[in-house]
């Protein structure tokens, strides 16, 4: 980890209503691994301080980064990247954060990734390594949102491409013609993505749900002990 590095925004894209993939070019920036997040950091004229930590939604790129931002209702800090940070201007990161919750396919272990929400933003980092990697390790995606218009990464996850297997749930209005109720994720919508004992379960989202899916994969007998977690809120 290294301290504070200057970060400029190039570009910025909507996700849903109210989340964005922000892009950044960071001097010096080291590198990370997929599942990593950064601490963003914004100063005033006055030199007042603000921080927050956001997830890093792709693998190491040169000295771009890649964050998913979701904005919170009366946030300090997360209505102003997502949508006043001028394109060309300047914050500060610090990172790469975090070294439990990644996942690498050079290591050869499968995993199975649970994301709620926009915390599915580091488990995109995940499939876009395994991808980038060419591997054959076994990955699936279970994927959580309210509707159809709360899912991140749409496009890309649905571009109909086999190789990481990708279940949505849609938890408050499933669109027309879906077969499954809209409900919170259950036991059966696992069934078939459980992968072999030895591999690794990443779940992230917020705290309720982190905590729902991983006793449900416990309740399944996976074990606890290679469950890896990550939540917010």
């Amino acid at each position: 980890m290294t301290g504070w590095l200057p970060a400029r925004l190039v570009e910025r894209a909507d996700q849903t209503a109210t989340g964005r993939t922000l892009r950044f070019e960071v001097d010096q920036w080291p590198g990370h691994l997929p599942g990593q997040h950064v601490d963003v950091r914004l100063t005033a004229p006055d030199g007042y301080h603000a921080a927050r930590s956001y997830s890093l939604a792709a693998p190491s790129d040169g000295d771009v980064i890649e964050l998913g931002v979701q904005v919170v209702p009366g946030g300090e800090v997360s209505p102003y990247l997502a949508d006043a940070l001028p394109v060309g201007a300047r914050v500060e990161v610090k990172g790469p954060l975090g070294g439990w919750f990644v996942w690498r396919p050079e290591d050869g272990r499968p995993a199975l990734l649970i994301g709620g929400g926009c915390g599915v933003v580091p488990l995109m980092a995940m499939v876009r390594a395994r991808r980038r990697a060419d591997s054959d390790v076994s990955c699936a995606l279970l994927y959580s949102a309210r509707s159809e218009e709360e899912v991140w990464y749409r496009e890309e996850l649905r571009s109909g491409r086999d190789d990481v297997p990708v279940r949505v749930v849609h938890t408050r209005r499933a669109p027309d013609g879906e077969t499954r109720p809209a409900g919170r994720v259950t036991a059966t919508d696992l069934d078939g993505l459980l992968p072999s004992n030895g591999s690794h379960c990443y779940v992230c989202g917020p705290t309720g749900f982190v905590e729902h899916v991983s006793a449900l994969l416990v309740q399944s007998g996976y074990p606890a002990s290679l469950i890896r977690t990550e939540r917010f809120g």
